[in-house]
């Protein structure tokens, strides 16, 4: 879950591919063996890092010569940023991170896209008659105000007699209120609002047009990205997605022995909740759509996140990236 921010340190302990901090990737290649890579998260490992996952569990990066270690991350990494300095080969980020970082001077790649719809939602209780954010009325809202979801859902919803107050994680004040709403992640919060007898409801920020891709590869730069081991990355990545989506469950043995409160239950209603938000089976696993890039570079523009001018999405999109249009 999200609330867990003390759990790294115990994390990198566990983690049977380890938590190495911050070597510089590029000193980890081997002549002659199986190339090292590093893949650091965005977050403690979780439902939605499955693929990845699966693909070190069941040997697909070691089958096209990879030597990975996933290095969890937490509430400071900077993904964006560990790759674009070569801390990492690769990590995993939303599409809004991926702009704001090219708009601040880091170069990097999108390779790939698993989850094709962002699990963001605004959780509500059911008792509250809230159908849609359009509702979203009279209540009290948790939310981290200066990100862009947030900044996109008050630009674009009346919110009346909505009080906003800061985030601190969690479901605590959720469930001491029906009129209390929150931010929230489809596959993460609403389990754990459950297990607490509340009734909670998700609002997708997709309803309303903010839909970034969520948990994208995101790969170094330049030359970098067109390279023979990123290739491999990104084709062991969309096969180790597509096992995890069918057969998750020795990835999830696997995410509970590095993150013991990722229990199978929670687990289960991770992949469950994720698996609808990966697109239709006519959907290339994986594939992104350049309008739909454009289409979150404009917004993020339009609110103020990022200049005109910032991006260059023909940096950001390379010709390994799987694109639909």
């Amino acid at each position: 879950m999200r609330k867990l921010v003390g759990l790294l340190a115990a994390i990198c302990l566990a983690a049977t591919v380890g938590c190495s901090g911050s070597t510089d990737s590029s000193q980890a290649k081997n002549a002659g063996g199986p190339d090292k890579v590093v893949l650091v998260l965005n977050w403690y490992p979780e439902a939605e890092h499955g693929g990845y996952y699966a693909a070190l569990v069941h040997g697909y990066y070691e089958d096209v010569g990879l030597d990975v270690e996933i290095q969890p991350g937490g509430p400071g990494t900077r993904v964006v940023a560990e790759v674009a300095t070569a801390r990492a080969d690769f990590g995993v980020a939303n599409a809004d991170k991926i702009l704001t970082g090219c708009a601040q001077g880091a170069e990097v790649v999108a390779l790939m896209a698993p989850i094709q719809d962002s699990p963001r939602c605004i959780m509500v209780h059911e008792e509250a008659g809230i159908e849609t954010l359009a509702d979203l009325k009279d209540v009290t809202l948790s939310m981290s105000t200066g990100q862009p979801f947030a900044r996109y859902l008050k630009a674009n919803t009346k919110l009346p007699g909505v009080d906003v107050v800061p985030f601190n994680g969690g479901v605590t004040e959720f469930l001491r209120s029906k009129r209390h709403a929150q931010q929230a992640y489809s596959f993460s919060e609403p389990f754990t609002a459950r297990e607490q007898n509340a009734k909670p409801k998700c609002l997708m920020l997709s309803s309303i047009g903010f839909n970034p891709y969520t948990s994208v590869l995101v790969g170094q730069g330049g030359s970098a990205s067109n390279d023979d081991i990123t290739k491999k990355f990104v084709e062991a990545s969309i096969r180790g997605w597509k096992k995890y989506l069918v057969d998750p469950a020795e990835t999830h043995k696997h995410i509970n022995s590095i993150n013991p409160q990722m229990s199978p239950e929670v687990l289960e209603f991770g992949v469950g909740a994720v698996k609808p938000l990966c697109g239709s089976d006519n959907v290339e696993m994986g594939s992104m759509g350049r309008q739909r890039w454009q289409t979150l570079a404009k917004q993020l523009q339009d609110l103020g996140v990022v200049k005109p001018g910032e991006v260059d999405l023909t940096k950001v999109l390379p010709s390994t990236t799987i694109l639909t249009d």
